[in-house]
């Protein structure tokens, strides 16, 4: 425990979280840290709500949770025609300068979405894939990616955050999926339960719930 609670993760070259957190309908925006240093990187949250008539809809959302941040987008084809979404990455994937990032809206850009007969977004089709994540160090570009696991069958979305990684080394390309390299630090499982025993403190991940409503 002392031991990585002390490691330095600018000195490896990949920094991999293995993480377990749910994101749960309606419990708003769930960001995470991909560098550690206390400052929320991206935000993910899961929306269920129902209309007048009874219809049920649901949203999962990425977020940048600092205005220089972006992630790798991709468009999908609605009955309005195309829709700035966030594009589901297969593992293997090359995430670098030469990826489909721009600057989205503030409150974020859908990942998956099911409202009455339309449902529309990258990750409908998907179990499990990889969020391309493009962030900003003491004004240097890094690139990372996070990986989630989804179910969304009904217009009620199961998904969870399993890990995430980032490159230290500042406009290096990361592999989505990929968690070792010539120099490597693993740290902590970042759960929400450790949170819920008080322990976000811990300095080698942070994972934290901000209780705000999302758009």
């Amino acid at each position: 425990m002392g031991a990585l609670g002390l490691a330095q993760p600018v000195e490896a070259k990949i920094v991999y979280t293995p993480a377990n957190v749910k994101i749960i309908p309606n419990h708003g925006l769930i960001s995470f840290d991909l560098n550690h240093d206390g400052i929320p990187d991206f935000g993910l949250s899961n929306r269920t709500n129902a209309s007048s008539f009874g219809n049920k809809y649901g949203t999962l959302k990425v977020q940048e949770a600092q205005s220089a941040n972006e992630m790798w987008d991709a468009t999908s084809h609605t009955m309005n025609g195309e829709q700035l979404c966030a594009a589901a990455l297969p593992k293997g994937k090359l995430i670098g300068p030469k990826g489909a990032f721009q600057v989205e809206p503030k409150y974020g850009v859908i990942m998956a979405e099911k409202y009455f007969s339309i449902a529309f977004g990258p990750w409908l089709k998907v179990k499990q894939a990889f969020l391309g994540l493009k962030f900003v160090v003491k004004g240097k570009i890094h690139y990372g990616w996070a990986r989630l696991k989804v179910d969304i069958n009904t217009t009620t979305f199961t998904a969870t955050l399993t890990g995430y990684a980032y490159e230290t080394i500042a406009n290096k390309p990361i592999i989505a999926g990929k968690i070792k390299g010539p120099d490597t630090t693993a740290v902590h499982a970042a759960t929400l339960g450790h949170l819920a025993r008080g322990e976000g403190a811990i300095s080698s991940w942070r994972v934290k719930q901000i209780s705000a409503p999302t758009r």
